[in-house]
């Protein structure tokens, strides 16, 4: 079986790093993208199994790499795990009805990210703690 493809876009270079390595650590293949645009070019290349999606990227926003995804019909049902640092409830209401499976906001707990992950990809619950760091380097 092979392991699930997380696509994160973000365009802080620390976000991106730490995400990478957490996820690498529990056996994700990671794909990344830092703006609008290459996010939605990311997406249609790898076809990732989630998205991990930022708010505030330049060239049009999260919101845009979601209306765009949409109008896709391969990349229309993936789905999207919104990490923002954006603040209310008119975001979050904004990403539900955009199609976001979740909503958290940042900074994000490794525990909570990685839990929200599992539950979105219909993965079972791991017994034992999860990895929070790889030993390799992005």
């Amino acid at each position: 079986m092979r392991n699930k493809k997380i696509l994160i876009v973000d365009d802080d270079p620390d976000v991106l790093q730490g995400m990478h390595l957490r996820l690498k650590a529990n056996q994700y293949d990671i794909c990344l993208a830092v703006d609008t645009f290459s996010g939605v070019a990311e997406a249609r290349r790898s076809e990732p199994d989630l998205i991990l999606l930022d708010l505030g990227l330049p060239a049009g926003g999260g919101f845009m790499v979601m209306e765009r995804l949409k109008m896709i019909p391969s990349l229309a049902f993936i789905p999207i795990i919104v990490v923002s640092a954006r603040h209310g409830l008119a975001n979050q209401k904004r990403a539900f009805d955009a199609g976001a499976k979740a909503f958290l906001q940042k900074p994000v707990d490794d525990n909570e990210l990685l839990a929200v992950i599992r539950q979105t990809l219909g993965e079972p619950a791991r017994k034992k703690k999860p990895a929070l760091y790889a030993q390799a380097a992005v």
